[in-house]
């Protein structure tokens, strides 16, 4: 038994498999994490961009909860997979996509990191600006630099910070709500309903985009967990922590735009404070904005870790990251994403509806396509061994689930209505953006059908030869 990785805090361990003898952990840790990691302010703005973009509050609620509940059972699905693999998540890709061809999706959610860490980085900035006085840059490079210490200590004090955001979020989120609701009654905004598929649709795709982003690193939140700890227990824990979390801060972003009258263009998170009160109060709540997205830019920073050690380990045998290098790739990431923050931080809100809808393009067939083989086909047994032999079982490219996955890409390309792009079918559907449908479903049927033939014609084969 190793000890040592048992009783230190700071993380040793990056990408290979976690032994028995280092694993530990809870289900509640789960449920407090991902519950911290969406109590805070960017689900807030996204919650506030179904109003923003025409929405009335009642539907962008209704249509945010549908989206919340489809996207929460994907991302919660790939969390299941943790505990019985002990690998990150994107790793595992290497199954369904091949050894070198895994680096396709794992390169496009080193982009989704990036850009996480920048957004969370403006609002933060803001925050912090206005409580310590200083410029809103300087707020994002003193957030940055806070990340990059607990993303370095790793996995341990990210789980810890998670119970003290879930806290944090709990207690300020119930103020707010009070709050809005004593100075704004909340049956008449909820009373001004006019239904709209085009609005209802595209509040549905703002929470479905949320939750399912989460998808390509969330199992490497779990992977510590015993072994047999409960797949049903991992799935309800992350899942409805994720899906309560950003239901209700969603929520006070939707009451927040409908009362703001376009004030909340550009001050985000001046805003929202000013909703909660001035001097001793607002510096609180300002702390608990910043405090908030440290627990999700920390997991975004430790998931680039993640993803570029899979990457630098392709055809490896085994890789061992030392501390000093976690420590350069944390902090050339980082720098990256800060200094985007700070080249961004004047046009935040518009960019982020585009971010977001530009992002779930490209997971959605993704996680299709790592869903349907790992319940369905390899029947969540994985030869850990084979994933950095690209000679071996999972060979170098899978043309298979690499077809699919262009496929689920291209296939999404007519309905996507982003800030940047809007295609053919989306006026034919009056405005509504369905893509995200299109990229779950059709993917996940095709590389069904395809690895059911594969499955057919290998059982085929072994029954002649024998």
């Amino acid at each position: 038994m190793n000890n040592k990785n048992n009783t230190t805090f700071i993380e040793t361990r990056s990408i290979e498999p976690i032994p028995d003898s280092e694993r530990h952990g809870s289900i509640f840790s789960q449920f407090t994490l991902w519950l911290g990691a969406n109590l805070q302010i960017t689900a807030i703005v996204t919650g506030a961009l179904a109003i923003v973009f025409g929405g009335d509050v009642f539907w962008s609620l209704a249509g945010l909860a549908l989206g919340q509940v489809a996207g929460g059972i994907v991302m919660a699905l790939h969390a299941a997979q943790g505990p019985k693999l002990g690998i990150p998540q994107m790793i595992s890709s290497r199954v369904q996509f091949g050894v070198y061809g895994a680096c396709v999706p794992i390169l496009l959610v080193c982009l989704m990191y990036i850009g996480f860490i920048a957004t969370g980085a403006v609002l933060s900035g803001q925050a912090i600006s206005a409580v310590f006085h200083t410029s809103e840059t300087s707020g994002i490079v003193l957030f940055a630099f806070t990340t990059l210490v607990i993303a370095f200590v790793g996995y341990r004090l990210i789980h810890l910070l998670g119970k003290l955001a879930s806290v944090v979020g709990v207690i300020a989120f119930i103020y707010l709500f009070w709050k809005i609701s004593a100075a704004h009654p909340i049956g008449e905004l909820l009373g001004n309903a006019a239904f709209s598929w085009r609005t209802f649709l595209t509040a549905a795709g703002l929470a479905a985009s949320w939750q399912i982003t989460f998808g390509p690193y969330v199992a490497d939140y779990s992977r510590y967990l015993p072994r047999n700890t409960s797949s049903r227990k991992v799935f309800f824990a992350v899942g409805s922590g994720s899906v309560i979390g950003a239901q209700v801060a969603m929520t006070v972003g939707v009451l927040a735009a409908a009362i703001s009258q376009g004030k909340l263009l550009g001050h985000e998170v001046d805003f929202i404070v000013t909703l909660g009160g001035t001097g001793a109060v607002a510096t609180l709540l300002y702390l608990s904005v910043a405090f908030g997205k440290l627990t999700i830019n920390t997991l975004n920073a430790y998931g680039s870790l993640m993803c570029l050690s899979t990457v630098y380990s392709c055809g490896k045998q085994q890789i061992r990251i030392s501390p000093r290098v976690r420590l350069l790739v944390l902090a050339a990431i980082i720098a990256l994403a800060t200094g985007i923050a700070i080249i961004g931080q004047h046009s935040f809100l518009a960019a982020f509806k585009s971010f977001l809808l530009f992002l779930l393009t490209f997971f959605t067939p993704w996680s299709a396509v790592n869903l349907v083989d790992y319940y369905f086909f390899n029947h969540q047994e994985i030869d850990v061994a084979a994933l950095n032999d690209p000679a071996g079982k999972y060979r170098a490219w899978n043309a298979t689930g690499l077809g699919v996955y262009i496929l689920g890409v291209a296939v999404q390309t007519p309905f996507i209505d982003s800030g940047f792009y809007s295609g053919p079918f989306v006026s034919l559907l009056g405005g509504i953006d369905i893509s995200w449908l299109i990229g779950l479903a059709l993917p996940a049927a095709l590389y069904y059908i395809l690895r059911k033939v594969q499955s057919t014609h290998t059982a085929a084969g072994t029954a002649l030869s024998r």
